[in-house]
């Protein structure tokens, strides 16, 4: 990075709200240009979501050497640090401005959401906490956000003690490479994997051939539910380490095997990993309107991800009264949400820039793999031979994968939802809203190794097969650094979800009574106001006729 030019927090925030992207980088400042922010493979938010804030640790923990090294083309000079800290910014997209392009094809700011602060104190709602409910006004906002947009709400942290935490993850990342974990255990590793996959697919194919076809659609969801943990470690780039590679194979399990886009996968799993449990960015935990983790949803919150307003509508108010009662039934359906988010994101991308469509052979190979599905998929179902067989087996391989998506939420749902804004560094915050699922490691293959969620999070492109190892260099770090390491046995963690569920359940209630006590106190006013008014009338009434 040559660059000597060295920028004041002035000059950054100036340069910001006049719409440029602006990311700080090992004390360096990286201007990302549009056409990057346009193609970035992890998507825009990944980028979106640090503008005016120190990324390194993030940036480190999700890209490759090779990629690393293309960084210093972006730098535009070094920042001024106090006392070797920079003070982040709050980014433009927390305080919900957009960048979109004008009628005149020129980009303007653009007021999505409007920010919502703590009335009180909560654990929910931390005086730190900025969350996004929907802007009323539908024009564009030429003008753009100023300067007191982009100042966080003061932190319960410490700049500095967020810092020292910092570097000591630093520190630990050397270690764990050190250690040679980011090498994958190709023959110890997934040697296992592909015999069980393979297993898995015959036995399916085996009962189908004998129309065991109840049997078979079992068979075929375990082999899905099992095969998806290697898609993830893929989407992850933690097998080959190489992104086209990694994509290709990726594609091949997700798409065309699974029915499921990577590319979303990617983009949505990402944006968890950065802005892990925040309720106004996180798509991992908004859930509306089936279900909601933390009071605050119940403010009909504003999705940056989604770009939509999260309702606390009839149909919302009723599915979270009973939400920890129909959790496990949600979860046996949750892979047609999946198939929903999918394509969705698919047929954006089709409208999206020329990199992103035409010319990204990953996109055009996503619609190959999901019409090679539904081809080989769609011929399994014509041949059960009745359309209430097909209906069945269709039902029965879906709701078989639902402990995956248990098993995803158990890591996250019971954790705290609060912002404690752009201060809190990567560590802390991967930890504060992580837990790992205690597991034997005879039958950690269940969970695809992928219960060691507090390590995942904390380095996402490690091999899953190394995960155990990374953890115990984890443990000794949370510990030197007075940080919680969070775990729970499976069957503890269901409990604490469903009571999490209630909790947020019961404050829906609350409301409800709330509104009814009040909807019948406004009646009895009215009532009370008419009969006076009567009462009045049929005074002035009879005062009238007694004069005639």
């Amino acid at each position: 990075m040559g660059a000597t030019t060295v920028w004041s927090r002035d000059q950054v925030a100036a340069r910001i709200l006049n719409g440029e992207t602006l990311i700080v980088y090992d004390g360096h400042l990286l201007l990302i240009p549009q056409k990057w922010l346009d193609a970035h493979p992890g998507g825009s938010l990944a980028l979106l979501h640090f503008v005016g804030r120190d990324a390194t640790d993030e940036i480190q923990a999700n890209h490759q050497d090779d990629t690393m090294k293309l960084i210093p083309r972006y730098s535009i000079g070094r920042v001024e640090l106090t006392d070797g800290i920079w003070e982040p910014f709050l980014p433009p997209i927390a305080a919900g401005w957009v960048r979109r392009r004008g009628s005149g094809g020129k980009m303007e700011w653009y007021k999505e959401a409007v920010e919502v602060f703590a009335k009180e104190e909560t654990e929910f709602t931390p005086s730190s906490s900025v969350l996004l409910v929907e802007n009323a006004a539908t024009h564009s906002q030429a003008s753009g956000p100023t300067l007191s947009n982009i100042q966080p709400p003061p932190s319960p942290l410490s700049l500095k003690q967020q810092a020292r935490q910092s570097k000591a993850y630093r520190e630990l990342h050397k270690r764990i490479i050190d250690a040679g974990l980011y090498k994958t255990r190709y023959i110890t590793g997934y040697g296992p994997e592909i015999v069980r996959y393979t297993l898995l697919a015959f036995f399916s194919a085996y009962a189908y051939s004998h129309q065991w076809f109840i049997t078979s659609a079992v068979f075929l969801g375990l082999f899905w539910h099992q095969l998806v943990f290697s898609a993830h470690d893929l989407g992850h780039m933690g097998v080959t380490h190489n992104w086209a590679l990694d994509r290709i194979i990726a594609t091949i399990i997700a798409d065309f095997i699974g029915g499921l886009s990577i590319g979303w996968w990617v983009q949505n799993h990402n944006v968890h990993h950065l802005v892990t449990n925040h309720p106004s960015h996180d798509p991992d935990i908004e859930h509306i309107p089936f279900f909601a983790i933390s009071p605050a949803f119940l403010d009909s919150l504003w999705s940056s991800y989604y770009k939509r307003t999260m309702k606390l509508d009839v149909f919302a108010k009723i599915f979270l009264q009973i939400q920890h009662k129909i959790f496990y039934v949600v979860m046996a359906f949750a892979r047609f949400n999946l198939y929903a988010n999918s394509y969705t994101y698919l047929y954006q991308k089709y409208f999206d820039t020329k990199r992103a469509r035409g010319g990204n052979w990953a996109w055009r190979l996503e619609m190959a793999g999901i019409l090679f599905f539904w081809t080989w998929f769609g011929r399994v179902l014509y041949g059960c031979g009745s359309w209430q067989t097909a209906l069945v087996y269709l039902l029965v391989s879906h709701a078989v994968t639902s402990p995956l998506h248990v098993q995803i939420v158990l890591s996250h749902f019971s954790m705290p939802t609060g912002d404690l804004g752009p201060v809190e560094s990567f560590p802390h915050r991967q930890m504060r809203t992580t837990t790992d699922v205690i597991c034997a490691e005879s039958i950690e293959f269940i969970h695809g190794g992928l219960h060691l969620q507090v390590t995942h999070h904390l380095f996402p492109r490690l091999p899953r097969h190394n995960l155990r190892r990374a953890s115990e260099l984890v443990k000794q770090f949370a510990k030197e650094e007075g940080l919680t390491y969070a775990e729970f046995g499976f069957v503890d963690g269901n409990h604490e979800v469903i009571g999490t569920l209630k909790h947020v359940a019961e404050q829906v209630k609350i409301m409800g009574q709330v509104a009814k006590v009040e909807a019948k106190e406004a009646v009895e006013k009215k009532m009370a106001a008419t009969d006076a008014m009567l009462g009045i009338a049929h005074k002035n009434g009879n005062g009238t006729h007694s004069a005639h």
